[in-house]
């Protein structure tokens, strides 16, 4: 205990504890200046790892003003972090200010904090880019001596890592002694992270400190009467087991993979609680304060279950949770990990898992998540080049905070790894840019946001536009949302607008858990009241989680592998057999495609296995092709595993729709005349500034700010094609919403190897994706046991042997 100040040493010891190796490595890189990446598994004290260089440095050398920055991605997880970090520092009775900074802090605390700043501020890449816009940055930050980075998997490879990384290249600059310090539990390239960490990408500066593994977690998968449905992604069949496994543990989170799965997954639980048991519902479209409500109650331990998304993936420390529920599939064994974590959050003691399969893919695909985690293998982290929408944002907050030399700026900006191989030019083109909007908006003053002075420094061109960017900063934008709230002023949380302009006085909806009727809708809120009418469910607009490529090549390993199936339910086994017989299965670099009639239709099923949003692109192509072609095409379904598409005419060789030349020639004119391009540069020119969300006492509507962006966008496309925020958009739609890199695997395994099996009726392995069509958007109780009957039905036709 000798390396840890005796004041710290006896607070161990008060709880029974002595510190961890890697607490100790962590303590002893602090001391020796080095920047570190801990991996350690969840309930190994990794965030106490992080900061006992500081409590150490604080307690031996006392100090005020800013000594440690905390950096999560969620605001949750700050104030969870606040509440146990205090807890030691009470205790030990040393006079070490705790405090957060968020989106929700009051406006009078941050002022205070800017001027007299607590030593440890934990905060979000948001509120740190926006503190580093103040002309008082230079010496609130000066004194900087530790900057510790929480789940930095969660962030560092999108858009929010970029403007974290230019955020710390900036503070480097403030304080060159800075040391940095990033904590994960799932990281599978920890050297990709280093050189990320690192100041100017140097990954020999950043120590790697590995934790002690923990217990194997005890993870099983729920199987209702021995049996997996044919049909379904949201594992609601299951609902009164899941009931049970909530009724005998201490306290449950139940982990759903979308908001509106979330509502109905509570809605259900409701119906089967006897018991009256205390459950929760917890999602980022919710308020705040419903919110901090669940996340206190569980803190109290009142909570019996909660039910929540991806809002509490990460690090959130509730002691008394015993058991994860994933409703569905898991989607990765990364997510999936991080979920199992969520449960005893304790090193030495197994986490309890369920998991919930939605049909017979994702029993394959729980499976698959299983043996990952077993085998320990992660998720691939996919670094990328820096978005310019992003830089762009950064440039202007420091231009805030006080005039800059463009070329020292650039020094400082590729330090950043996303940035490193920045060229003169594209920089150039983002000062411009910011300058004057480009070519085509140069005429209007509303985009002349800075100017080059006689002395050659960058200014911001008058201190409006300075109020308007700290008004709008920050990377993530949502779907336009419409506020929803009792007459007395209440908030329940936001819907989208694109479902909020759908109701109508009388309508109703669940949503935060209660059943809401429409009383009026005025310009951005819906009023509403409670009632015991039947309601639906909000839908959502947003992506889906896809299959993570790694967890689809396990899932295709069991269809060639039929040595495995033995470990699986009888029916799923059945369902492999008799589509061995009936058709065949689709092989390790093989495209499997089918084609039969069904209902007077000729359909046509491609065995792909790249995740929703490839096979959503690949529908899209695939239909425009076959209209091309004559094959009149009537629509397409599409899963994780499969795209179905259907249509009058016979299709008698696949292997002409699926050509690498479709991402030539009709990727290309779907995405340029599609709304998704449209979508991606509202997006860009919203982060890049160029469009704001809110003014000085009043928010602009989601209608808006998507008529001025489709304004420009028009415009641009028109008279400046290369514009930089048309190629930021380009880049955005081709990687995100169309996952246009899994799309060329897909082709490219078309191209060398497709097997085309012509069946005169539906084969067994259709079913799942063949039941979607003309369902594919409801998501109610009632149509889901529809969904079951139906699928039922025509299982019965796929699995017939003649």
């Amino acid at each position: 205990m000798s390396e840890v100040p005796e004041i710290l040493g006896d607070w161990f010891a008060s709880r029974g504890w002595v510190p961890r190796r890697h607490q100790l490595d962590m303590l002893a890189a602090g001391r020796a200046g080095q920047h570190a990446l801990l991996v350690a598994a969840t309930g190994a004290g990794k965030t106490l790892a992080g900061f006992l260089p500081t409590l150490s440095e604080l307690i031996e050398t006392p100090s005020e003003g800013l000594h440690t920055l905390y950096i999560s991605p969620l605001k949750a997880l700050a104030v969870d972090v606040q509440r146990n970090l205090l807890t030691p520092i009470e205790e030990m009775g040393v006079p070490i200010r705790v405090e957060t900074r968020t989106g929700d802090t009051p406006h009078e605390r941050k002022v205070r904090q800017r001027a007299r700043p607590p030593q440890i501020l934990l905060t979000t890449p948001e509120s740190l880019s926006l503190l580093l816009s103040y002309e008082d940055s230079f010496t609130m930050f000066a004194g900087l001596r530790t900057v510790v980075v929480d789940e930095v998997h969660a962030f560092a490879t999108g858009k929010r890592g970029d403007l974290l990384a230019l955020a710390l290249a900036r503070l480097q600059r403030l304080a060159p002694d800075m040391r940095r310090v990033a904590l994960s539990a799932t990281v599978a390239d920890p050297d990709g992270y280093r050189a990320w960490l690192a100041p100017d990408g140097d990954i020999d500066r950043v120590a790697l400190v590995i934790g002690e593994k923990g217990a194997d977690p005890d993870v099983a998968i729920l199987l209702p009467e021995g049996r997996v449905p044919w049909s379904g992604h949201s594992g609601v069949y299951a609902i009164p087991q899941v009931m049970a496994e909530i009724e005998t543990h201490k306290t449950t989170i139940v982990f759903c993979n979308t908001r509106g799965l979330c509502e109905l997954v509570f809605q259900n639980l409701w119906k089967v609680n006897e018991l009256k048991l205390p459950i929760g519902v917890h999602h980022g479209s919710l308020s705040l304060e419903a919110r901090r409500r669940a996340e206190q109650a569980m803190a109290d331990g009142k909570l019996r279950a909660l039910v929540a998304t991806a809002s509490l993936d990460l690090g959130v420390d509730w002691g008394d949770v015993d058991c994860v529920i994933q409703m569905g599939a898991p989607k990765g064994s990364s997510r999936l990990l991080q979920r199992i974590g969520r449960a005893n959050h304790r090193l030495d003691e197994p986490s309890e898992a369920v998991l919930v399969p939605g049909n017979r893919f994702e029993y394959l695909e729980a499976r698959a998540a299983l043996d990952a985690v077993e085998a320990g293998e992660l998720d691939p982290d996919v670094f990328r080049p820096g978005a310019l929408d992003v830089l762009a944002q950064h440039v202007m907050g420091v231009a805030c905070a006080a005039p800059f030399d463009a070329a020292e700026l650039l020094d400082e900006v590729r330090g950043a790894l996303p940035y490193s191989a920045l060229t003169r030019e594209v920089f150039d083109h983002v000062l411009n840019f910011i300058a004057d909007g480009g070519y085509s908006l140069r005429a209007y003053d509303r985009f002349k946001r800075l100017t080059q002075d006689k002395d050659g420094l960058w200014r911001v061109t008058k201190p409006a536009f300075v109020a308007q960017h700290r008004l709008n900063a920050g990377i993530i934008v949502e779907a336009p949302m419409l506020e929803v709230r009792f007459k007395n002023g209440r908030r329940l949380g936001k819907v989208e607008e694109a479902f909020g302009s759908s109701l109508s006085p009388g309508d109703t909806f669940f949503f935060a858990g209660l059943a809401l009727e429409v009383e009026r809708i005025e310009l951005t809120d819906v009023i509403v009241r409670a009632t015991s009418k039947q309601a639906r469910f909000v839908s959502y607009m947003g992506a889906r989680l896809a299959i993570t490529s790694t967890l689809a090549d396990r899932v295709r390993r069991f269809f060639a592998n039929p040595a495995e199936w033995q470990r699986f339910p009888a029916d799923v086994r059945e369902w492999l057999e008799v589509q061995a017989r009936r058709s065949q299965l689709p092989q390790l670099g093989q495209l499997l495609v089918e084609t039969f009639p069904h209902e007077g239709r000729h359909h046509m099923v491609a065995y792909s296995f790249e995740g929703w949003n490839a096979h959503q692109s690949l529908g899209m192509l695939v239909t425009r092709r076959m209209e091309a072609l004559g094959l009149k095409p009537i629509g397409f379904v599409a899963n994780d595993y499969a795209l179905a598409v259907y249509g009058l005419e016979k299709i008698t060789d696949p292997a002409a729709l699926f050509s690498p030349d479709i991402l030539e020639h009709e990727f290309v004119d779907w995405v340029q005349g599609s709304a998704l391009l449209k979508r991606a540069f509202r997006e860009v020119a919203i982060i890049g500034g160029l469009v704001e969300r809110q003014q000085p006492g009043k928010k602009k509507t989601g209608r808006q700010v998507t008529f001025s962006t489709d304004l420009i966008y028009d415009v641009l496309r028109k008279y400046e094609p290369d514009h930089l925020l048309l190629r930021a958009a380009w880049a955005d739609a081709r990687a995100r919403m169309t996952d246009v890199g899994r799309l060329a695997r897909l082709l490219d395994t078309a191209a060398e190897q497709i097997v085309h099996v012509d069946l005169p009726r539906v084969s067994p392995m259709a079913v799942p994706v063949l039941i979607m069509i003309g369902r594919e958007r409801v998501a109610t109780g009632a149509v889901e046991d529809e969904l079951l009957i139906e699928a039922e039905a025509l299982a019965v036709e796929a699995m017939r042997i003649d």
